[in-house]
């Protein structure tokens, strides 16, 4: 049987390393997308990572950015992976509001972007999609139970480009049979 495949967007933060270890005890090959940046910040998977120059290795880096279309289609196209996990954002709800434009197109953007290119690369069947989601979309509510039943009422940038993701995450899941769920995450 063959081994699963998959691509994890934001593999260098505290959920994507964590969730690449699980895989990879789970005999996954993982593929991760890294952000080129002047700063190496691997800590998070130094221990996972193995040179593929000198040994195959079921842990493969790839620099890209979930904002250009293109690199990512390309990506998907290639690795043709059975599940991808989009933790890639600009999390930050105060910095979103000093670069909204920045976060929308990362955290907006790059979600529309994942799911065009399962669908442009004829993988609707073959890959299923996760899409990180966060309880800033409900806002202030003034209780201390939340659920999905609850309205949103996003307050920032930040919130505001999840509940986009969230909805065409929905929208390609019903309108083009892709599976693909939401988590809302808490913290």
């Amino acid at each position: 049987m063959a081994k699963k495949i998959a691509l994890i967007t934001g593999i260098t933060g505290q959920d994507g390393a964590y969730l690449a270890k699980l895989l990879l005890k789970k005999n996954y090959i993982v593929h991760g997308i890294k952000r080129r940046t002047s700063l190496i910040n691997t800590k998070r998977i130094d221990d996972i990572y193995e040179d593929k120059n000198v040994k195959k290795s079921n842990f493969i880096l790839h620099y890209g950015d979930v904002s250009d279309g293109s690199n990512i289609n390309n990506l998907i196209s290639s690795i043709k992976p059975n599940e991808i996990y989009n933790l890639a954002a600009q999390s930050h709800v105060q910095v979103s509001f000093q670069t909204p434009i920045y976060t929308t197109l990362t955290n907006a953007i790059g979600t529309l972007n994942i799911l065009e290119s399962i669908k442009s690369c004829k993988l609707e069947k073959k890959t299923k999609f996760y899409q990180a989601s966060t309880s800033e979309m409900f806002g202030n509510i003034n209780s201390k139970k939340i659920s999905e039943s609850d309205r949103f009422e996003p307050l920032s940038p930040y919130a505001s480009s999840k509940l986009y993701s969230y909805w065409v995450t929905r929208n390609y899941r019903d309108s083009y049979n892709i599976f693909a769920s939401n988590g809302i995450l808490f913290n």
